[in-house]
Formats: C-alpha cells, sequence, structure tokens
C-alpha cells in the first residue's frame, strides 16, 4: 500500500497517459506535476474528461502528518478513476485532464473560499463563513471523515494552504478553462464530463442501487437533451443510473459551465464496485466493461455536442 501512496518511481511520463504535466506538487524530494493534461491535435472530439480527484502523489511529509494513512487516503481517493479516464479517453479521442496531487493535500472541487478556519487556528475575515462542506470537514483542504475522525495530527498554516491554491488549484482550474475554450472554439460548442467515484448506495424501493450518478446542478450545467441521451445511454447498456442525487457536482461544474456560451458540463459518479475488486483497490471483472460503456457515452456526446456547435460529426471532423 506505501508504494501506491507515493507512487514510487514514477515521473510525468510513466505510468500515466502522455501528456503535458503543469503546476507542481509542494513537498517532494523531486518536482513532479501536480497535474497531466493530454489534448489531441487537432481534437477529433468536443469532449473533455477532467479527473480531480485520481492524485495518488502523497509527499512523505504530507503522509506522516496523517493519522491513519492508509486508511484515510483510500477513503478521500476515486480509486483508479483516473485509470478509466485514461482508457476512455485513449479510445476516444476525448481530452484529458487529471490531477496527480492527492485530494488529501487539496479538493479540487472546492473553492479556495471553502476553508476550515478552525483548522487553520484563525477566525473566518469578514463575511468569509465557512460553508457547510468546509463545516462537515470537506472543505478546500479534507479534516475529517465520517467513522475515522480527524484525519491529521496537527494543525496547519495558511501559508501551506496558499502555497497549494497557487501550485496546485489556480494550475488546475487554468488549464480546465483553456481548454474547454479551445474546444469552443474548434467546435462551436464543448462538453465536459467530470469523473468521480462513489461508495455503493443502497437500494431504493426494491429497485436495483443505481451504480452511476449524473451531476448537472439541478439542469443549470448542461443542456438537458444532452443529458436525456446520457440517461438512454445508460438505459441501453444495462446500467441504472440517477440524477443529481446523491450527488449534483460540485465547484468544477460551477466554475466552468457556461451553456449559453456553447461550454456544457455535468459530473458522473461511478460505483467503484462496478470497477474495483472485492477490497476496492485494484482493477476489477468489470473494468473493461466499464470503460466500454463510459467511451460509448463520451462517443455519443461527442457526436450531439458537434452538432449543437454546428459541426458535423466529430468522427468527420477528426480527418481535418
Amino acid at each position: 500500500m506505501q508504494e501506491d501512496q507515493t507512487e514510487a518511481g514514477e515521473s510525468a511520463g510513466q505510468g500515466v497517459t502522455p501528456g503535458q504535466g503543469g503546476g507542481a506538487i509542494p513537498g517532494l524530494p523531486v518536482p513532479d506535476p501536480a497535474f497531466i493534461l493530454t489534448l489531441p491535435r487537432p481534437s477529433p472530439i468536443p469532449v473533455l474528461i477532467s479527473v480531480p480527484h485520481g492524485g495518488r502523489r502523497y509527499p512523505p511529509a504530507l503522509l506522516a502528518r496523517m493519522r491513519m494513512p492508509a486508511q484515510t487516503s483510500l477513503r478521500l481517493e476515486d480509486r483508479l478513476v483516473d485509470r478509466l479516464g485514461e482508457a476512455v479517453a485513449a479510445r476516444t479521442g476525448a481530452s484529458l485532464l487529471v490531477a496527480r496531487a492527492p485530494r488529501a493535500m487539496i479538493d479540487l472541487n472546492r473553492s479556495p473560499r471553502d476553508l476550515d478556519w478552525e483548522m487553520l487556528g484563525l477566525a473566518a475575515p469578514g463575511r468569509d463563513v465557512p460553508n457547510g462542506r468546509a463545516r462537515s470537514g470537506l472543505g478546500l483542504v479534507p479534516r475529517r471523515l465520517p467513522g475515522t475522525g480527524d484525519i491529521w495530527c496537527g494543525a496547519l498554516a495558511m501559508a501551506e494552504v496558499e502555497e497549494r491554491i497557487a501550485l496546485v488549484h489556480a494550475p488546475y482550474h487554468r488549464a480546465l478553462g483553456d481548454t474547454l475554450e479551445a474546444l469552443r472554439e474548434r467546435w462551436g460548442a464543448a462538453l465536459l464530463i467530470d469523473l468521480h467515484s462513489m461508495p455503493s448506495l443502497p437500494r431504493i424501493g426494491g429497485q436495483a442501487a443505481a451504480q452511476i450518478v449524473l451531476g448537472d446542478r439541478f439542469g443549470a450545467t448542461c443542456q438537458g437533451a444532452l443529458v436525456a441521451s446520457a440517461f438512454a445511454h445508460f438505459v441501453t447498456t444495462g446500467r441504472a443510473a440517477a440524477h443529481n442525487r446523491p450527488y449534483a457536482g460540485g465547484y468544477v461544474l460551477d466554475s466552468h459551465a457556461a451553456p449559453c456560451r456553447g461550454i456544457h458540463a455535468f459530473q458522473l459518479e461511478i460505483d467503484r464496485a462496478a470497477y474495483l475488486d472485492s477490497a476496492l483497490t485494484d482493477p476489477g471483472e468489470g473494468f473493461g466493461a466499464m470503460v466500454d460503456m463510459l467511451a460509448g457515452l463520451v462517443r455519443r456526446m461527442g457526436d450531439e455536442v458537434a452538432v449543437l456547435g454546428g459541426r458535423r460529426s466529430g468522427w468527420a471532423e477528426a480527418a481535418e
């Protein structure tokens, strides 16, 4: 588990889809990028897959400050969902943005204002009062987990948070925004699929539990026809899916979706048990089938977004 946590020997060109590194992970003995951005040129499809919670590059000092590093890091991660994203992007030609910095260091699906000021030993300045996520322990820097308690042995300094924002959070979101704008400029429209994983959901009313939750901030971040088409795909592939509950999307969607300008976005939460082994640590028997389902979804969405933007089918455009 220790080797998996620290990704020993891994560099920007090993163990990940080849791409361009950006940002930097503070605290590593050897510099390493905070994320990897892969951009096919020219883009054959107007889709960007982002994976903000897939990072597993833990600086030794960060692990040393965690009360239960093995257990806590595994619970915070969207375990190996980055590998799903890499496989789907390789098969479809979608652009891909994958975080390498771990969520334990900084949560890329939270606003820089989502600070737990008590964690920092400070009073919230002015009207910058912690929101519900920060108060629950899952703000910009996670503080606690249900059933586990506090994550950290000691307090966190504001200077550390500012460094993480400058080196990880800000460049990640800049790369995300720039990539979506470039796709929209080329295709007339673009779609962001923010890819996550979730614990298995309970069955409700005797029905099969949803393996997928699509969140669009209750209709605010994506055209309804695209969402309806995505659910039609889930039905044809035999995947039970839910809409917005219990996950409607977060800061990534709020910050980057702009349907009125042709930039659509939705969040996908995938049941970890559907693609991992029984221990929820390594790829399982369902991994390949999940890649097949997601690749089909991305192709379908890509063609429909290209039509929305006034272009022809994404695959026809790829020959340009």
